[in-house]
Order: structure tokens, then sequence, then C-alpha cells
């Protein structure tokens, strides 16, 4: 696997950054653009479009069937039963809304558990808070060991016969650490818990099979997997969509309408009510079509190389303290410097054409529990190698001298 050739394919890269070559290090917060997802989106609303799912002339089947192609290379992506198991949202954050108020809706009453964790992006939080306050549920937590992971001890502790659903990340976007979420779901499902997984940091870097994990539900985001904004996937078995309330209404969900009563559409267009994001759903085929030419695996093995080199490296700066130290790790690294400000590190290192991400990540809970109000963090996609590393590394010593730190 040629990186060289890879990065070639990302437009962005040809170009300076505070007159610097770009070393993109905030992949964990949105993916570059590799050029045949790019030319697809001007492509589509140049030459082919149309709405889809309405009108019987050439241009609106056209894309029509453009639009349906993307769902059954998703299904085949993530090895869903069902194409209709694959509904397609504005991102990963609309997918989990979706989920918990149309399950919510239905199943949770006043008293009644949801149980995350501490390492959840908000995105996996406030949608289970707003149910809290409408319905008076309660959220449980279950905590970190030291190492900045989940175990499936710290899953069964938390557990009562209140449990209704267990929603929790794949693989942390501050601690890197990936979950045991097949044995999870095991569990869960042994108590008759459906279980909701936050897909967002995996789905670009790991093998996800749905087959394999029998999760209940998967959030997808496209823009991570190297495709558009604006839009995401909600994999969910059939029987919860079958069984579960439309999420939003409007034109595309319905079956039938009338004064008295209306009635809904087959799977998956109970769930896609309105236009639907059409260019970046067609465009997601290719972003999917990408990842497939590179290969999964070389993607994992390429990124697990990183990081370990990373590790290794940042390890060897006696100012930066890493956070966590989990066995199962993706490609993200969070750390500090004592005396600097995560935000100051940031901007210094993009003078040097170095971009990573400053903040909380969306994880307060996480950062709380830490006793941190921020952190750096530098995450990895396949266009990276460890000469951005070395020259994170080189911008970080850049940043201590700022300081007069040693």
């Amino acid at each position: 696997m040629n990186i060289e050739n890879i990065k070639k394919e990302f437009p962005i890269f040809d170009d300076k950054v505070q007159n610097n070559d770009l070393v993109y290090l905030d992949s964990a917060n949105s993916a570059q653009k590799p050029k045949m997802v790019v030319d697809r989106i001007y492509d589509f609303y140049t030459k082919e479009f149309s709405n889809v799912g309405r009108s019987v002339h050439y241009l609106a089947v056209a894309a029509t069937n453009l639009y349906e192609n993307t769902r059954t290379t998703v299904q085949k992506y993530i090895n869903a039963k069902d194409k209709n198991e694959i509904v397609f949202t504005k991102g990963a954050t609309e997918a989990i809304n979706l989920v918990a108020n149309t399950y919510g809706q239905k199943y949770l009453n006043e008293g009644d558990e949801v149980l995350i964790t501490e390492l959840e992006h908000h995105s996996n939080y406030v949608p289970w808070h707003f149910l809290r306050k409408a319905k008076n549920i309660k959220i449980k937590f279950a905590e970190i060991n030291n190492e900045g992971e989940i175990t499936l001890e710290s899953i069964k502790e938390k557990i009562t016969s209140k449990t209704k659903i267990i929603s929790i990340t794949h693989l942390s976007n501050v601690t890197g650490a990936i979950l045991p979420i097949k044995e999870i779901v095991n569990l869960a499902h042994s108590k008759n818990i459906p279980v909701l997984v936050d897909g967002c940091q995996s789905a670009p870097h790991l093998k996800i099979d749905m087959q394999d994990l029998d999760c209940d539900f998967y959030a997808i985001s496209g823009h991570k997997m190297y495709g558009p904004t604006g839009i995401g996937v909600l994999y969910a078995k059939k029987k919860w969509l079958e069984d579960l309330p439309p999420y939003q209404g409007g034109g595309g969900m319905i079956g039938e309408v009338k004064k008295e009563g209306i009635s809904y559409g087959d799977l998956p267009n109970k769930y896609e009510a309105g236009t639907m994001a059409t260019a970046q759903v067609i465009a997601f085929n290719e972003s999917i079509k990408f990842i497939q030419k590179v290969g999964i695996e070389n993607i994992e093995k390429h990124e697990k190389e990183l990081m370990n080199y990373g590790l290794e490296t940042l390890r060897k700066n006696n100012s930066v303290n890493i956070i966590g130290n989990p066995k199962e790790r993706g490609g993200v690294i969070s750390f500090t410097i004592e005396g600097i400000h995560p935000h100051d590190i940031a901007t210094i290192l993009d003078e040097d054409g170095v971009a990573i991400r400053a903040g909380h990540h969306c994880c307060q809970i996480l950062h709380d529990k830490l006793k941190l109000t921020s952190t750096a963090r530098a995450s990895f996609g396949i266009y990276n190698t460890k000469d951005d590393i070395d020259k994170l590394n080189k911008s970080l010593e850049n940043c201590k001298k700022i300081f007069n730190l040693k």
C-alpha cells in the first residue's frame, strides 16, 4: 500500500497551509475527501440532478436508482441482512436521536433506565437527557477504569431490572479505547436489553459486521468515512423499524393520507421524510468504494502502525501526558502539556501547518472525570504517515520553547 499515491487522491493536500505542507491530524473530527467523492457531487448536480422517489421521468428514475444503489452498498459493506435495514439520516447524531425518540416514545416510562458510559460523545448523551426531562427516566453511566477503558464488568454491574436499553460507543474519540461490543451485546441480549452502538469513530477505521456484532442499532457518520457532510446511516434490525413509530412526518414517508387518518410507507421510507440529501447519499457510495479499494484491513494495519509510532514518539517527549492507555486502541491520541493550554498548543501547531483538535471533543463528562477542562488530540486517517507524526513532535518542541518549557 503506497500512502503517497493514496494521498494524491485528496486534492486538499495539493495546497499549502500557513506556507507549509498540510499535516492533517484531525480525522476523528472529520476526514478529508478523495477526488472521486468531490467529483461525484459535481457530476450529479451538473448532469443527473433530480429529486428521488417521486417523479417517473428519466432523471428522477436514474437519481432514485443511484440513491438506492448506495443503500445496497452500505448494506453489503456492514453485512446487514436486508437493505431496508439501512436508513439514511443527516448524520450519526440524527440517527441516535431517531432511536432515542422512537424507542423512548414507545418503550420508556418513568423510572426506567438507559445505560451509557463515561466515554460517550454528547450526541449519545443529550438525546437521552431530553427523555430524562420529558419522561423522568434515569441515565446510568458505566465508569472507565484507570486505563480509560470500559470493560464488560463495568457494564454488567450497572445493569438492573430497570435497564431498558444500552447506548454505547464502539471507539472512544478521546482515549481511543475500542469497546468489547460483541460481548456487551451478548450480555445485554441475555437480559432482553437492546443495544445501540455509536459507530462514528469505528466505521472508518475498523471492519464492522452487523451479523457478527448482532447489535440492534448502529449509527454511522458519512463525513468521517471520507464522505460528504450532511449524510449518516442508521442500521436497525428490521423488527425494530417495523415496530417503532416514525421519527418525522412529511412527504415520502407516507403510504396513504386521508382526512381521517394516515398510513406510513414501507421500510425504509417510513423514516426518510422530505427531500433527502440526495447528492451526499450518492457521493457516499464513492467514499465506501474508496475504502474498499484501499481495503479496510490495510487501513486497520496502517493506522495501528501509526498509532504505535505516535505513542512511542510522544512518550519520549517527557512533557507530554497521554490520556488513557487502553489495551485495544484506535488511531486517536489525546494529550496535555503541563503549563500550556491545549488551545495554545493547537494554535502554535497550526502555524506549522499541523492541524489537530483542542477542547473537550464533545466529551465533557469524560474530561470532568479526568479532572481536565480540555485536551489536545491527534487523530489519524489513511493519508497520514510517520513523517506527519515527526512533524507533530517537532512542532510540540517548538511550542515548548515558546513557553520556556524544557
